[in-house]
């Protein structure tokens, strides 16, 4: 099939290849999905700003968090197939829209309850929104132009995930007109507006040729699963782990369980799951989704445990807090760079699992120093443990989607690849609720209120227990690794770049990689 008539197929106008139209839509899209990669990442260091100003509780600081991750999640793939269905430029703007109006909404939030149901609305829009961007660039670039703008993409992630914790740390830092945390939301609106105003003027619209039909029962179902895990986690430590909490997460399987046998039905039915359990039939793509879910467990622990420990342990600023994780973001690129360019062409598998050891040599050498200096320790004394994690985790997020892909048949490329990223913030929303038995599970709120003397060694103490449970989960991965290809297939063919849809079909040998989305 020639490119002109693939475009034709998913309703694209094939003039887009030949000007610079198509350049100035990429430029949108990824301003777009850089606003949504900084907005995962900007909140966590100014929580301890959030939690002065509204008075939050444990449980609702979690929820600002997890509660991004889980509506996102859930979101994903039925985001992609809206877009499939009705147009991906109509689904971009209005994920777009609702994203700034969320964002209005957060930065305006009163309560913290208003807070927490701006950002799952946040995350709902953001679900509408970012699965078209890999979906306009497939259908706006030819295939000989779609692996430098996939790595133009990979640079953006890269760049979202250094700039984010630092213009969080910035914005709260100055507090601007006295706004203290709520600039980190309120920055999307200029940006939002003008995403929508050029948009509508420069993407292109497009459908995929053969949509498939929404699963909202799925969606449902997996929602609901999700909740009965996470808001028991969240919630159980603050009420004394009641009996509900516990038929809650008992109920979790169960649920999942059902959802398997509606998509079995589903699939009978009309062809159309919102998740393909064939997929789960090769051994590579199976494993590759568990080191997905249980390495997002582990981020969303990390990440927020390591922010309260910097600021409300120590008492540092958001600001001190903010640079003292910038070593780890830079290894964090610059290993993600050298794994997919130089390691993974020659070493395959290997690169990954040497990357989980090395994720964990880190956090264990974290662990040594946080307890060898206490509350005396100091921004430089945490640069080699950070610089050797971010190697680590560069070394896994960069070529873990290709690994999981390489021997998933093409035509189930776009399910795939959605059903990886859905995972992965799945896993981040779960480690988000695990927070508070591994880290405020660890010691007593009340007393500390009596005992501030306390405060830097519980809150030490707790770091380092968060952290021997992440090496733990670790040590799972590698182990998991065993069961990925030896060397992952460089063949997937249109479709691995539209995510949560279907793939589109291109000329034979057109070779497409997907960068993994880290959020």
């Amino acid at each position: 099939m020639s490119a002109h008539e693939t475009d034709a197929a998913t309703g694209a106008d094939s003039s887009t290849t030949g000007d610079s139209k198509r350049w100035i839509a990429l430029a949108i899209v990824m301003t777009a999905a850089f606003m949504d990669l900084v907005d995962a990442t900007i909140v966590n260091i100014a929580i301890p700003s959030i939690e002065h100003d509204l008075g939050t509780t444990t449980t609702a600081i979690q929820w600002i968090t997890a509660g991004y991750a889980l509506a996102f999640a859930a979101g994903l793939i039925t985001g992609g197939r809206l877009g499939d269905i009705y147009g991906r430029k109509r689904l971009f703007l209005l994920g777009t829209a609702g994203f700034t109006v969320a964002s209005a909404l957060c930065g305006l939030a009163a309560s913290p309850e208003m807070l927490v149901a701006s950002r799952l609305l946040q995350g709902t829009m953001a679900a509408m929104m970012v699965p078209q961007v890999l979906s306009i660039v497939h259908v706006t670039f030819p295939p000989h132009e779609r692996g430098k703008v996939f790595g133009l993409f990979g640079a953006i992630v890269g760049l979202g995930a250094v700039s984010g914790p630092l213009l969080g740390a910035l914005l709260t830092e100055w507090n601007i007109a006295g706004l203290e945390w709520r600039p980190i939301f309120l920055i999307n609106l200029p940006v939002g507006v003008a995403a929508l105003i050029l948009g509508r003027k420069f993407i292109t619209e497009s459908k995929a040729p053969k949509a498939l039909r929404l699963d909202l029962v799925g969606v449902v179902l997996v929602t609901a699963a999700l909740l009965l895990l996470i808001y028991p986690l969240t919630r159980g430590r603050e009420l004394d782990w009641p009996l509900w909490g516990h038929l809650m997460m008992a109920a979790s399987p169960v649920v999942f369980a059902v959802l398997v046998a509606y998509e079995r039905y589903k699939t009978k039915k009309d062809g159309s799951p919102l998740i393909e359990l064939a997929l789960f039939r090769v051994k590579s793509f199976a494993a590759g989704i568990a080191v997905q879910l249980t390495f997002g467990i582990v981020l969303g622990i990390f990440f927020l445990v390591w922010t309260l420990y910097m600021q409300l342990g120590l008492g540092w600023s958001a600001l001190h807090a903010g640079l003292t994780g910038v070593p780890f973001s830079i290894a964090v690129s610059a290993a993600a760079g050298l794994s997919v360019q130089l390691l993974v062409p020659r070493f395959g598998r290997k690169v990954l699992q040497a990357g989980a050891l090395t994720m964990a040599a880190g956090i264990l050498l974290y662990f040594f120093v946080a307890g060898r200096y206490g509350a005396e320790i100091a921004s430089w004394q945490m640069i080699p443990a950070l610089v050797v994690m971010g190697v680590g985790m560069g070394l896994i997020v960069a070529p873990l989607t290709d690994a999981v892909l390489s021997e998933v048949p093409k035509e189930h490329a776009g399910s795939a690849s959605g059903l990886i990223n859905m995972t992965g913030q799945m896993g981040n929303a779960i480690g988000l609720g695990l927070v508070s038995v591994v880290f405020f599970g660890t010691f007593d709120e009340e007393r500390l209120k009596t005992a501030p003397q306390e405060i830097t060694t519980a809150f030490t103490d707790a770091f380092r227990n968060s952290l021997g449970w992440a090496a733990v989960v670790l040590a799972g991965i590698f182990l998991v690794m065993f069961a990925l290809p030896a060397r992952p297939k460089q063949h997937l063919e249109g479709g691995a770049g539209d995510e949560g849809g279907e793939g589109g079909e291109d000329e034979p040998g057109a070779v497409e990689k997907e960068p993994a989305l880290v959020s």
